[in-house]
């Protein structure tokens, strides 16, 4: 299943549940702020499984990514997995670089019917890596993880987060992931919540570089790329394939039997349940639209007030309200409720300035003093 195949007001391409908060790293992004204990509010293994039946309603084959803190440092995973798999999900996991994950657990996960498994990787060395994951030891582990899924005949996703400190590594993370195997490189452009936000992101034009560069690597790599919290990836490649916003050809007129592609952004494709059953828009847009012990999650996604808005581009405002790709890109609604409060507000990490706005712009007080880029799309 594609996203542009996806009815997004029925269904999420991606639904997060994340079951603990717990971990023993303390990685300089969390957007969790994890601690090693657990909360006394999880929901348990009964309402993990009632919150699968409930996903399962979205149709068949919905995507399940189970998540953390470490997911690993729960004992039901493995039970949980197959549940979700004798519903019809397909289950995926995210677990940290840590000793939890062993060769017999992945082995085990996989058995249980685990179709995908996502590690982290912020630096190509143990040097760089371990100093960001702020655990000795945690790229040996990762790397070790990766080759024990591919033993166990599981497919590996490699999640990398892009700020200052972690963007010169990314053309040789590139190399390692070729010699890895890896089938999916996915890319998350910082999003100042949790841990996060004492790091500090790239300018704005440095991200459609870095975004113009992923297209290329796309385009040559066996592993598949996309990113994460950066839905303007959509108008730079639009814009490299010299595009326009409504996907004909420059200085072609638009064909009108032509579907706009509708790009996954938070609440709108994308949705995410807290380890104590709180339903976001994602991870990083912390506001509840109900909880699973209360309210369905498919009630939740399809009928709440905050996700109807999230999937309206027509009440996005600032430039990214007037912009041509607002339909294909959207902007990070989690990057701009970081920033300003409302979800609905532009994205600051997009240098984007459609031709047709004149109002302020994002950065105008920020301290990075980016600039946009002008331009007719």
């Amino acid at each position: 299943m594609r996203p542009g195949t996806l009815e997004t007001a029925q269904r999420p391409f991606v639904l997060i549940w994340e079951l603990t908060q717990a971990c023993g790293l303390a990685c300089n992004h969390c957007r969790a702020d994890a601690k090693p204990q657990r909360h006394p509010d999880e929901l348990s293994t009964a309402e993990g499984k009632a919150l699968l039946e409930d996903a399962a309603e979205f149709g068949d084959g919905q995507l399940v990514v189970l998540s953390g803190g470490d997911p690993l440092v729960r004992d039901d995973v493995e039970e949980l997995i197959a549940s979700g798999d004798d519903l019809g999900l397909r289950m995926t996991i995210t677990p940290s670089g840590t000793g939890s994950l062993t060769a017999d657990r992945i082995e085990a996960m996989a058995n249980a019917g685990l179709k995908r498994m996502a590690v982290s990787l912020d630096g190509a060395s143990a040097e760089t890596h371990d100093a960001f994951r702020g655990e000795e030891g945690s790229f040996a582990e990762t790397i070790r993880a990766v080759e024990d899924a591919r033993a166990a005949g599981l497919p590996v996703q490699v999640n990398t987060t892009v700020c200052q400190q972690t963007v010169d590594e990314l053309p040789a993370i590139r190399e390692l992931l070729a010699d890895l195997g890896a089938v999916m490189w996915s890319v998350f452009f910082l999003v100042p919540v949790g841990r996060g936000q004492i790091l500090e992101p790239i300018t704005p034009e440095r991200a459609d570089m870095v975004m113009a560069w992923l297209a290329e690597v796309s385009e040559t790599e066996p592993f598949g790329v996309k990113t994460t919290e950066a839905p303007q990836y959509r108008r730079v490649v639009m814009q490299r394939r010299g595009e326009t916003a409504d996907g004909g050809e420059k200085g072609a007129a638009p064909d009108p039997g032509v579907k706009r592609r509708t790009g996954i952004v938070a609440g709108d494709g994308f949705a995410f349940v807290s380890h104590t059953g709180e339903v976001f828009p994602s991870g990083f847009l912390p506001e509840s639209a109900g909880n699973v012990r209360d309210r369905p999650v498919t009630d939740s996604y399809r009928n709440s007030a905050l996700f109807q808005s999230l999937r309206d581009r027509d009440r996005l405002s600032g430039k990214c309200g007037a912009c041509p790709y607002r339909h294909v890109c959207g902007g990070s609604r989690s990057r701009a409720f970081a920033h300003t409060g409302d979800p609905l507000a532009s994205d600051p990490l997009c240098p984007f300035v459609p031709e047709v706005y004149d109002g302020p712009l994002p950065w105008d007080d920020a301290d990075s003093g980016a600039r946009g880029v002008s331009s007719g799309g």
